[in-house]
C-alpha cells in the first residue's frame, strides 16, 4: 500500500481510497480528494509536513497525518 505521503515531487497519482474515519474523512472529500482523482505532487516541505498537491485545479496543502491517509497508486 503506497500513500499520498510517500509520493515523490513531480509525481501524479491516483487516489485509490482514503483510510481515516468520520470529521478528518469527510474534511479530506471536501478538500476535493475522492476516490478516482489525480493528484500532481508539487512540493515537499524540508521535514515532509506540509505536502503541497494539485487536485483538480487548484493548489492545496495536507499535513503529513493527512497525506498518510490518502492511499494512492
Amino acid at each position: 500500500m503506497k500513500t499520498l505521503k510517500e509520493a515523490k515531487i513531480g509525481e501524479t497519482v491516483k487516489v485509490l481510497k482514503l483510510h481515516g474515519e468520520g470529521a478528518v474523512k469527510r474534511r479530506i472529500m471536501d478538500m476535493g480528494i475522492t476516490k478516482g482523482t489525480n493528484i500532481y505532487v508539487r512540493k515537499v516541505a524540508p521535514l515532509g509536513d506540509p505536502v503541497e498537491v494539485t487536485v483538480r485545479g487548484y493548489e492545496l496543502s495536507l499535513r503529513k497525518a493527512d497525506a498518510e491517509m490518502i492511499e494512492v497508486e
